[in-house]
């Protein structure tokens, strides 16, 4: 007991450990502790937001929902790029080369800043004219579109706090990344109630005061991260000699990220479509389909934590020459995710009428959404070795073998199947949960098996 709390509080507060060697087990816990804090601490921003502005009105929330379906782009090429730094950077501190990190980590922001700013400068300015095309009613473009144009206009701060985060982590400072989100979110619960709703004699901004509050919050972070990079004394540390343009390690990025970014919008676009194939069978069911939806992503976050430390690992001993090492890495984090999500499978599946009725006292909407809930949650332990076995794609830099599986699982496989069983199979919304369990198992299914050939050990970045 005295070791694993040694363990935490080692992991909470920043490792010196060499993850190229020692044991595999504590290099994982002290990885996935602070990453599966972080991936938590991430979801907290929009509920946080959506808290404060639903008292608003459904005007206010729905403005909110049309502009994050817009940052959907923002979010994908900041996971994309997200990846491909992580596989680079954790190469690189593999090989015991942090100058040659440095290089990388510069040109990675650098080009999430440019990227950014193509997208900032049209948002802002047209923020209506998007709103318009998404649907908004005549209220919402006249008097919410501040709140689009603040999010559009800003989004250099979500791209980089992604994109940093992702160099801290595969550096293997986790914790770091961890308490960037701390700092974040905190300024985030305090600046949305006073910039919603005022303060004193100061009246507030609106829902514009919401996307104000998230900016400066995640825009206070960004310094914090930069501060961290220059004065930080960790595994990376840049100097003004790194802050150069560096085209081929840049277009090695932007290469890498393409699979990354492909695999966000496969999986996303995949959801709207079970979305539409649901939404036939009435209000009811695609109800109780979105909020087992939104519990089941809560319910994994601790498994893309472990999922992460998984890439990390695998980048950082493939760059240490030990490509036998990162494999048991990965079957080591597997077990213990499948492990985890077993655990949290039973529980879902046990008290799945009580998570529900947590957001809704409707009880055909609680029976609906209990039965997605079981069935879905049957799948969790094979979906606890897929997507660690993706991620360790992504972390040797291999990003494009898990768009391939993404978009023969859930576009040429899960939508179809869904609407065969769902509407010529007569089985309903349980026919569209089926297809979610047999997507997924077909997925882990496909990647056990690329995994084991081995190519990606391969993978030069």
């Amino acid at each position: 007991m005295k070791t694993i709390l040694r363990d935490l509080k080692e992991a909470i507060a920043g490792s010196e450990q060499d993850f190229t060697s020692g044991k595999l087990s504590r290099a994982i816990f002290l990885l996935s502790v602070p990453m599966v804090l972080e991936m938590m601490l991430e979801s907290v921003f929009a509920v946080v937001d959506i808290f404060f502005v639903s008292k608003l009105g459904p005007d206010a929330i729905a403005t909110v929902g049309l502009t994050e379906s817009v940052i959907t782009l923002v979010y994908a090429i900041a996971i994309g790029l997200s990846m491909a730094t992580s596989s680079m950077v954790s190469r690189r501190i593999g090989e015991k080369n942090p100058e040659a990190a440095g290089v990388v980590a510069v040109q990675a922001i650098l080009a999430g800043i440019l990227i950014s700013l193509v997208i900032a400068i049209p948002g802002a300015l047209f923020a209506g004219q998007i709103l318009e095309l998404m649907g908004a009613s005549p209220v919402i473009v006249r008097e919410m579109q501040g709140y689009t144009a603040w999010m559009l206009g800003g989004n250099v701060v979500i791209m980089l706090l992604f994109i940093i985060n992702a160099i801290f982590r595969s550096a293997g400072d986790a914790a770091v990344s961890m308490r960037v989100l701390w700092f974040a979110n905190l300024l985030n619960i305090v600046l949305d109630p006073l910039l919603i709703f005022g303060f004193g004699s100061f009246e507030g901004f609106g829902i514009k005061g919401a996307a104000i509050a998230t900016t400066t919050g995640r825009g206070l972070a960004v310094i914090f991260q930069f501060y961290l990079l220059f004065f930080g004394k960790k595994r990376i540390q840049l100097k003004l000699h790194h802050i150069r343009l560096d085209v081929l390690v840049m277009w090695q990025l932007i290469r890498i990220s393409f699979g990354g970014i492909g695999q966000y919008l496969i999986a996303t676009s995949s959801w709207i479509g079970m979305v539409r194939i649901i939404s036939v069978f009435g209000s009811v069911a695609l109800a109780g389909y979105t909020i087992a939806i939104r519990i089941i992503i809560f319910a994994l976050l601790p498994s893309w934590g472990l999922s992460n430390a998984a890439s990390t690992l695998v980048g950082q001993n493939l760059g240490a020459k030990q490509p036998n090492r990162a494999e048991k890495s990965v079957w080591v984090t597997a077990w213990a995710n499948m492990i985890l999500l077993a655990f949290v499978g039973v529980v879902l599946m046990v008290f799945s009428d009580f998570f529900i009725r947590l957001f809704i006292d409707d009880a055909e909407v609680i029976r609906a959404g209990a039965l997605g809930l079981k069935i879905i949650s049957a799948g969790f332990i094979a979906y606890g070795l897929g997507m660690v076995m993706v991620n360790a794609f992504n972390g040797a830099g291999d990003t494009i073998t898990p768009t391939w599986i993404n978009l023969f699982c859930f576009w040429l496989f899960e939508i179809p199947l869904s609407w065969l069983l769902a509407i010529p199979a007569g089985l309903g919304e349980t026919g569209v949960f089926l297809a979610i369990v047999a997507a997924e198992t077909a997925m882990t299914i496909t990647a056990w098996i690329l995994f084991r050939r081995g190519r990606w050990k391969l993978k030069e970045v």
